[in-house]
């Protein structure tokens, strides 16, 4: 008995010692082969095992709808002046963090061969997004973007009409005499224009905004962050609802796709010759008939087309709210060039500089993906990082996810002038900045950049503008009905405000009296 009690001993501590040995073998051995590539950024070493602290850290803050302070906190552990790059180890696997202006160009476009979405991420996003133009590398990336660009030209862009139709009803919706609304709702108004755009179906979610597509649509993308965030823990993120999102995502679109594969290849022809009637789904059909692969990519499309305009917008109309005189500004220039009534052109859009500037002012404080990740393809390098000043390469390997926040980025100070009265500081709303001033290169990519910058950049900058402008020419005036200290950022995949913007219109000649709140009205 205690013969076989030690020899069961001996042989755990053989296992074990055998065990420790490999995997300080396999340490070792990665040491040597980053060092051969380059350096290595800083390390941010976990007190627990696996690194189970930094993720609890990290998902924390996101939990508390403050990621912009969890990069904060990973860039505080760096030596004074560093480049701003750092890297940690979860269970094996190093993640690298940057917000390196070089480092972001090299992933983006001097080095995209060697960077992309990653064989991992395909794997973690196959069942949301398949093989769409947002989940692939190589060839089937490239075919993905040749299918999708040419639905996004200027003459299907400048089409303004299914713009006018939801704008109206949302006007409709939001009172006119101080009645609380939360603006923020508006990815209702952009859901039901990207499905007319994409699908020519009207589903109505600005009358009903917890339909159940909507409702699908935001629980998938609220699980399929947190599959993301938790890198090999994974495995334990719970799973039901998002298989439920996506069957009922999938109950909605199928029908509408196998309606669209019923035409023949001359009747889709017929199609592009009139535009009444013609939706990107028959543009996608007349390309390829693979169902799957329509579906992954209206559904990317439709992804882009709502969170990320509909969270722009939200914030935008915060900032209007807090920033009365800057609305009084684009309400001048607005009347300037339109008075009162007249429904903007395309050309009226693009010729509206202090609109344009609001815009961009409004992205570069609220970029609507504020961390966004590329994995290393080939053994590779970035830039910056390593060395005694960070500013030697560092080594990465296959495989390697290198995440890059571009909001903290953007509000990096360094990155800027010295404040001054024409230059107020970088984290304060500011349109006429824009009026003398270009960003650094590679330092204000709200669009993303290089080969993968986003094609549907014109159509979301059109559908933005052309919003504000008909709201403002209907609404004199915006009140602010929000606690400012209340305003936290969600960071799920789109970034989005985490407690609505309560804001209240008034048309004009409106009394100053306040009216209740309407939001029980749409439940």
């Amino acid at each position: 008995m205690i013969e076989q009690l030690w020899n069961k001993t001996v042989l755990a501590g053989l296992l074990f010692t055998g065990l420790a040995t490999y995997l300080a073998f396999s340490v070792c051995r990665e040491h040597l082969h980053i060092r051969s590539l380059g350096g290595r950024a800083p390390i941010i070493w976990g007190k627990l095992p696996f690194g189970l602290d930094i993720v609890y850290i990290s998902t924390g803050y996101l939990a508390r709808d403050d990621d912009l302070s969890f990069w904060g906190w990973l860039y505080a552990r760096l030596p004074s002046g560093r480049s701003k790059t750092v890297e940690f180890t979860l269970a094996r696997q190093r993640f690298i963090f940057t917000a390196d202006p070089e480092n972001v160009k090299a992933i983006l476009a001097t080095q995209f061969e060697e960077y992309g979405k990653g064989e991992p991420f395909h794997q973690d996003w196959q069942a949301f997004l398949g093989d769409s133009i947002f989940t692939t590398d190589g060839k089937k990336w490239y075919d993905s973007r040749s299918l999708l660009r040419p639905q996004f030209i200027k003459a299907r862009v400048s089409d303004l009409e299914v713009f006018e139709e939801h704008v109206t009803q949302l006007i409709g919706l939001v009172g006119g005499h101080g009645e609380e609304f939360d603006i923020s709702e508006d990815e209702s108004y952009t859901l039901d224009v990207s499905v007319d755009f994409l699908l020519g179906v009207k589903i109505g979610s600005l009358n009903n905004p917890r339909t159940e597509f909507s409702q699908a649509f935001a629980e998938v993308q609220r699980v399929q962050s947190l599959i993301t965030r938790m890198g090999p823990f994974k495995i334990f993120q719970p799973r039901g609802s998002y298989h439920a999102g996506l069957n009922k995502i999938n109950e909605f679109l199928n029908p509408l796709i196998e309606r669209t594969l019923l035409l023949t290849p001359a009747e889709l022809e017929e199609k592009t010759k009139s535009s009444e009637g013609y939706t990107f789904l028959h543009a996608i059909a007349g390309f390829t008939r693979d169902r799957n692969l329509i579906r992954d990519q209206i559904l990317a499309v439709l992804l882009a087309g709502r969170d990320t305009t509909a969270g722009t917008l939200s914030f935008l109309f915060q900032e209007l709210a807090r920033n009365p005189h800057v609305l009084a500004k684009l309400r001048a220039e607005m009347s300037a060039r339109l008075g009162p009534h007249q429904r903007p052109a395309y050309e009226d859009l693009k010729n509206m500089p202090y609109l344009q500037h609001t815009l961009n002012e409004t992205l570069r404080l609220y970029p609507s993906v504020a961390v966004n990740v590329r994995a290393a393809l080939h053994n590779t390098t970035i830039p910056r990082g390593g060395g005694p000043d960070g500013l030697s390469p560092v080594g990465v390997l296959k495989d390697t996810p290198v995440a890059y926040s571009t909001i903290f980025m953007q509000r990096d100070p360094s990155l800027y002038p010295t404040p001054s009265p024409e230059f107020p500081p970088v984290n304060e709303f500011h349109p006429e900045r824009w009026d003398h001033w270009i960003p650094k290169s590679w330092t204000y990519i709200p669009f993303n950049a290089g080969p993968r910058i986003c094609i549907g950049q014109n159509f979301a900058l059109t559908q933005m503008s052309y919003t504000v402008v008909r709201i403002f020419q209907h609404f004199e005036r915006l009140e602010k009905r929000f606690e400012d200290e209340l305003q936290l950022l969600r960071t799920e995949v789109v970034m989005s405000p985490a407690n609505g913007v309560m804001v209240a219109f008034w048309e004009e000649g409106a009394g100053p009296q306040e009216a209740k709140g309407r939001m029980g009205d749409k439940d």
